[in-house]
């Protein structure tokens, strides 16, 4: 017996503490659903006051004055039709083909030559210019070419200088000092 009274204790408690649990959870929904009910309250408070709002509408009043454009108006009418009661004036077409102007002939000539003379005298400056480097880069290239021939002749005479025996060293140091001695033609 003591076993089935130890397993009604049991169930008791846990069944106890079930309930509690339930009524604990119950608080926390009815809290819950009384918020949802305050929040819709207040919402459905604020759409009435809106809607009260959107029903009585603030009248705009706008004066304008439109007695100046009027009066522009019928002044631009009256003239058009002075305009079109005048007689057409006859019109005269004049086909010419002309080098220079009519009028301010001498200012044209002014303007005209000074800037073609401007760069006529760039375009001779830039031309000599191209000639000049042209032939500087020619003449640079002569030089190098120059130099590689004179070394190559400078390593020939000094290998075979270096190569020969005592007779042909002093033949070739007679050379050597025979064409220092001669005059540039």
């Amino acid at each position: 017996m003591d076993t089935v009274q130890k397993n009604e204790n049991i169930e008791k408690a846990s069944l106890e503490l079930v309930l509690e649990e339930f009524t604990g959870e119950q608080k926390l929904h009815t809290q819950s659903v009384n918020d949802l009910v305050e929040a819709v309250n207040s919402l459905s408070s604020k759409f009435t006051q809106f809607e009260e709002k959107l029903e009585k509408p603030k009248e705009v009043t706008v004066s304008t004055d439109t007695k100046p454009i009027q009066e522009i108006v019928k002044k631009g009418i009256i003239d058009m039709k002075l305009t079109v009661a005048a007689q057409p004036k006859n019109v005269i077409r004049k086909f010419q083909v002309l080098l220079f102007p009519e009028q301010d002939a001498k200012l044209f000539y002014k303007v005209v030559f000074s800037r073609w003379f401007l760069m006529l005298v760039i375009m001779l400056f830039l031309t000599n210019l191209y000639k000049f480097s042209i032939h500087w880069s020619d003449s640079q290239q002569e030089v190098k070419l120059q130099k590689l021939e004179n070394d190559r002749i400078k390593k020939a005479w000094h290998y075979l200088y270096q190569q020969q025996g005592k007779g042909v060293k002093r033949l070739m140091d007679s050379a050597y000092i025979k064409v220092g001695n001669l005059e540039p033609q």
